[in-house]
């Protein structure tokens, strides 16, 4: 049978946002049909997200941007017709939520663009609520969107491009802020979708192990902005695995761990795409008599210790609030510490649990120690309390007085000059923590504040700027990045200061697999310095590879704590798909070095 005609054609693309000075992406022409479901790959920085605004409209119309080549959308050129217009027929889910949530309800959020399309009342209410059910909101109808959680609040996004019922739909890491659950309710809903033939999808997504399941055809950016790669699945992401690595683009995690196994010699041939592939692949090794290497778990060779181990030098016991009798002294300590959202809360007092208990819990009766020089991954699900818990660690939520110390110092009393010095935070937005016009200026505005020399400024911002590639972005406003940039500053920003405790929401969140890596490798050399790291995360595969503890957070309390082997080993804690092929006694080889 014929090919449908495109409902979307880029021709010779390139897009340079204002303030500079190089393209990206940078002449790509595709074609993209209904019935397709379209991944688009490529490291930071490279244009996917500017792409995606460019298919709808908002480039040139709302964002400022130098276009060159042309859109096509169901045969109407983008840059002639108007926004509104063209949101018939594509749909946008945006990397941030918040930067499209506007009304004071979730079913009204949900109805906003149907309304605008002057729909019959009924097909409004009957759209909404079915696209409610789907991404499990139907329920927080009547809540503002505000009191969602970031992964509730982009399912509501989702939801709110699924009631528009385009036949496009654009979708820029729909689950990055989501728990594994959410995201497979997400991608459960966008199968649904991808099965109807006349839908196109278009995914940008760095976790590929869902995505994989529904795409039909993977594009690849390289680090210029040029379209790299144009194919199946299979032919991308398995035949191409070594050249995507080698631009930093992410690759399926049964991939990234059958390359580890391979590494460490375990014979997994071919590269799999999926858990389902990886099992097999070990299963056939394993019957045809192949085990761990005889090496596998001596020390020394970068594997994770077993959960008895002696910690190593210079690393307190497991991170818990029982540790015995005679530990090192905690860097990081947490004593009944209740944090409720609504509640009045003095400095100057300690508030009683009937009073916090007359807001709304966030965090109930925490007790936890965070050892010296440890990489502590906070987990949990959506809504568990993980970035609350991580700021009243920081200070960044003043706790109750005398709940936490922080390297000697109480949080709910100290002077932010003397926190910063102790402890520094990096948001999981990068935005909410910029207040310089250039990033050179944002790396340095912490070191002006405690007046460092200017020959020490310059230095250490260099080095900084070179250490997170961004040297040639130092002139650019921060708000010019790219999402994987902004959260490398952000990193930055907070590293320069070289504080004793350095506290990371979600860090990876929009970076390719390059600096992903590079990111988590000075994070263990903070920590070999001394430094201790405490990570917010739904990644468990970063888990499983570089913390050497794990708290598990569930409704506000904590559900366990204790060394990563000996968290993981466990029934606390819901494995993902490509950890869970892999047996238990090849599961230590995936591990970064830790001493």
């Amino acid at each position: 049978m014929p090919e449908p005609a495109p409902l979307i054609r880029v021709r010779e693309l390139s897009l340079t946002h204002a303030g500079a000075s190089d393209p990206a992406p940078r002449g790509v022409s595709a074609d993209l049909r209904p019935g397709e479901v379209v991944l688009l790959l490529g490291p930071s920085g490279s244009g996917k997200s500017t792409l995606t605004l460019a298919l709808n409209g908002l480039i040139p119309h709302s964002v400022d941007a130098a276009v060159e080549g042309s859109v096509e959308v169901a045969g109407r050129d983008t840059s002639e017709a108007t926004v509104a217009a063209l949101s018939t027929t594509v749909s946008m889910v945006f990397q941030d939520p918040d930067a499209q949530l506007v009304t004071g309800t979730v079913l009204d959020e949900v109805a906003f663009a149907p309304e605008n399309l002057r729909l019959p009342a009924p097909e409004v209410l009957a759209r909404a609520e079915a696209a409610l059910r789907r991404t499990g909101l139907w329920e927080r109808r009547a809540d503002n969107p505000d009191l969602l959680s970031g992964g509730g609040r982009q399912r509501l996004a989702i939801a709110c491009a699924l009631a528009t019922a385009s036949p496009a739909m654009v979708l820029d890491e729909p689950t990055a802020n989501l728990d594994p659950a959410g995201a497979d309710d997400v991608f459960d809903a966008l199968a649904e979708i991808a099965a109807d033939p006349g839908r196109t999808l278009v995914l940008v997504e760095h976790d590929l192990d869902r995505a994989v399941r529904i795409a039909t055809r993977v594009l690849v950016l390289d680090r210029t902005g040029a379209l790299a790669f144009d194919g199946t699945p299979e032919e991308i992401l398995r035949d191409r695995a070594e050249d995507l690595i080698a631009m930093g683009v992410w690759l399926p995690r049964s991939t990234l761990v059958a390359r580890r196994l391979r590494e460490r010699g375990i014979a997994v041939d071919p590269l799999p795409l999926t858990p389902e592939e990886l099992g097999a692949a070990l299963a056939a090794h394993a019957a045809a008599g192949g085990g761990a290497p005889s090496t596998a778990l001596s020390p020394g060779d970068g594997t994770a210790p077993p959960a008895d181990a002696a910690p190593p030098a210079g690393v307190a016991p497991p991170a818990d609030a029982t540790a015995a009798p005679g530990a090192p002294e905690p860097i990081i300590r947490a004593r009944g510490l209740w944090v409720s959202r609504g509640v009045s809360r003095r400095p100057s007092r300690r508030p009683s649990r009937s009073a916090a208990r007359g807001g709304t819990p966030i965090l109930r009766d925490v007790d936890l120690d965070i050892a010296a020089g440890s990489l502590t991954a906070i987990v949990g699900p959506n809504g568990a309390g993980k970035t609350t818990l991580a700021q009243a660690l920081a200070g960044v939520v003043p706790p109750p007085r005398r709940t936490v110390t922080v390297a000697g110092l109480d949080p709910a009393t100290a002077s932010p000059r003397e926190l910063t010095g102790k402890v520094g935070f990096v948001f999981q937005n990068p935005e909410h923590q910029f207040v310089a016009a250039t990033v050179f200026d944002e790396l340095a505005h912490g070191l002006r504040l405690r007046r460092v020399p200017d020959a020490e400024i310059r230095e250490r911002v260099g080095e900084m700027l070179a250490r997170f590639g961004l040297g040639h972005k130092a002139t650019v406003h921060p708000f010019l990045l790219s999402g994987g940039e902004k959260r490398r500053l952000s990193v930055g920003t907070v590293l320069i200061a070289r504080p004793d405790v350095v506290v990371l929401d979600e860090p990876t969140f929009g970076q390719d697999h390059a600096r992903a890596q590079e990111l988590l490798a000075l994070l263990h050399d903070l920590r070999r310095g001394g430094t201790t790291v405490i990570l917010v995360t739904h990644d468990m595969h970063l888990v499983a590879e570089h913390a050497t503890h794990v708290v598990v957070l569930e409704e506000g309390r904590i559900r366990t704590s204790g060394p990563t082997a000996e968290i993981l080993s466990g029934p606390q804690v819901s494995l993902p798909p490509a950890l869970r092929a892999v047996p238990d006694h090849l599961r230590p080889l995936l591990a970064e070095e830790r001493t």
